[in-house]
């Protein structure tokens, strides 16, 4: 029975094969974009197998513009039931994941004789036109009270648990005022030429959600309060907010092309362009987003770093007696005002801003005078902040700036560790941050250098982060009770 069983176990990742189709010559259906999964278990199993089939092939049609689903099964052979193993239901598995239109029959021709396809466009209003390589693309951004969105959505949800590790479903059934606080952006191919006249000239390269979070306003003195019952109709994108990117995803075909940036850069202009939203945030991001995320937020703040002349004031420091020290001067040593307007001002949240600021302070640093440079930690600590060289003081105190954020960020953390293993983890944490600012500071100048000889601005290479005991990264996020609610679908 175990080689029985091994024979006819199929790894689903590579079974399972997704394509996007649209009409082609001779009234058939040409693919435009085939790949696989990156993640199956949370539809088979940990193990990502598919028991009870040999020579198993599922394909997952899309229709390439509204992406309607179609799921179509083959095999050379399925497994004969014996007492309770049976082979797996796979309608009835894929039907947890997919809307019921996938196992109706008729998609290739609804798909081929769809007269209107020429002529739709994706739910909601384009808000974003750009090229990469000659072609055309657009990202249209609209509500999930819009039913079209919604549908659209519902249809490529299990996208979500193909390629986002622990991503979880949107729950499309909630309540008016629930789904208007969701915006959803699509990122489209825009062809110039259709394979057919009545083929759309649209097709889908990636989506993101986002969802608004009520963010606690001071009233000012003029503040008029709310009548009750109110005069005007309340809406959730008519209150102050926090907006939170919960899903991102640029399909395979089309990554390490630059579309992440410019699906990240829409929703970034459309929250700058929103006066109620007055912070952007993520959910649980992956290794790959938060490079990209920095990339771009890094990629906004530079000049305005530069235009304040951003740099440590090590001066009033540089005669300080050892071990006066109780504290680090953070205020004496940066423009706190300043950055705190830059900021606000570009809606970013505080723990993120603080890296760009880490980022940009090390870079300011010569290389030779930083340890990714070979310079030495040991004489570093010995003279301190009375070193005569002013790089080698401006490192000294860019250390203890990014130590003192991680210790602020891990206090309950390093609480529970015994005193004699804070110290340790404390300066590993730095160590890793630090190793990370050098790599991000590398492919910021590998990019701006791509840029300069018009070559694109790709996001290809992932930075791998050293987890450790001591995390310093994570967003500065809301821990009331609506944020740890129901908002676990993730980038």
């Amino acid at each position: 029975m175990a080689a029985s069983s091994e024979e006819f176990s199929v790894n689903a990742n590579e079974a399972i094969r997704i394509s996007l189709v649209q009409p082609g010559p001779n009234n058939r259906l040409i693919t435009k974009h085939e790949f696989h999964p990156k993640f199956t278990y949370p539809i088979v199993g940990e193990a990502e197998q598919i028991f009870g089939y040999k020579g198993l092939e599922v394909e997952l049609l899309f229709a390439a513009h509204d992406l309607r689903p179609h799921l179509q099964c083959s095999y050379v052979k399925k497994f004969d039931t014996v007492g309770t193993t049976s082979a797996l239901d796979l309608n009835k598995t894929f039907g947890n994941f997919l809307p019921p239109t996938a196992f109706q029959q008729g998609f290739e021709s609804e798909v081929l004789d769809d007269s209107k396809a020429a002529e739709w466009t994706p739910p909601g209003v384009c808000v974003k036109k750009y090229t990469r390589g000659g072609e055309n693309f657009e990202v249209w951004a609209g509500s999930l009270l819009d039913m079209p969105m919604r549908t659209l959505v519902d249809n490529i949800q299990i996208f979500i648990v193909f390629f986002i590790e622990g991503g979880q479903f949107i729950n499309l059934e909630e309540v008016d005022w629930t789904l208007d606080r969701w915006r959803v952006y699509l990122t489209y191919q825009k062809a110039s030429k259709t394979p057919t006249p009545n083929a759309s000239p649209y097709l889908f390269v990636g989506y993101a959600t986002t969802y608004r979070f009520y963010k606690f306003q001071k009233p000012p003195k003029d503040h008029i309060p709310i009548s009750f019952p109110p005069t005007e109709t309340i809406t959730p994108n008519t209150l102050p907010s926090r907006v939170r990117i919960s899903q991102f995803l640029i399909t395979p075909p089309y990554q390490s092309s630059g579309h992440g940036s410019a699906l990240y850069q829409a929703i970034y202009d459309q929250v700058m362009a929103d006066p109620t939203v007055l912070e952007l945030t993520v959910e649980d991001p992956s290794e790959e987003f938060d490079k990209l995320r920095d990339m771009n937020d890094f990629d906004n703040l530079e000049p305005q770093f530069k235009a304040i002349n951003l740099k440590i004031d090590t001066s009033p420091f540089a005669s300080m007696d050892r071990g006066r020290l109780k504290r680090v001067p953070t205020a004496r040593l940066l423009p706190l005002d300043q950055l705190q307007a830059i900021r606000s001002k570009n809606k970013i949240a505080g723990r993120q801003f603080a890296r760009m600021v880490e980022m940009y302070l090390l870079a300011q640093i010569p290389y030779s005078r930083r340890a990714a440079g070979g310079a030495s930690l040991t004489g570093l600590v010995v003279k301190g902040a009375r070193n005569s060289n002013p790089d080698d003081r401006a490192y000294y105190w860019w250390r203890l700036l990014l130590k003192q954020r991680i210790i602020k960020k891990n206090k309950d953390v390093l609480h529970q560790l015994p005193f004699e293993e804070r110290l340790p983890q404390i300066e590993d944490s730095a160590r890793g941050q630090e190793d990370e600012h050098e790599r991000l500071i590398l492919s910021y100048a590998l990019l701006k250098e791509k840029e300069s000889d018009h070559e694109g601005n790709g996001e290809s290479s992932a930075v791998v982060r050293k987890r450790r005991v001591v995390e310093d990264d994570e967003d500065d996020e809301e821990s009331n009770a609506e944020a740890s609610r129901s908002k676990k679908p993730k980038v």
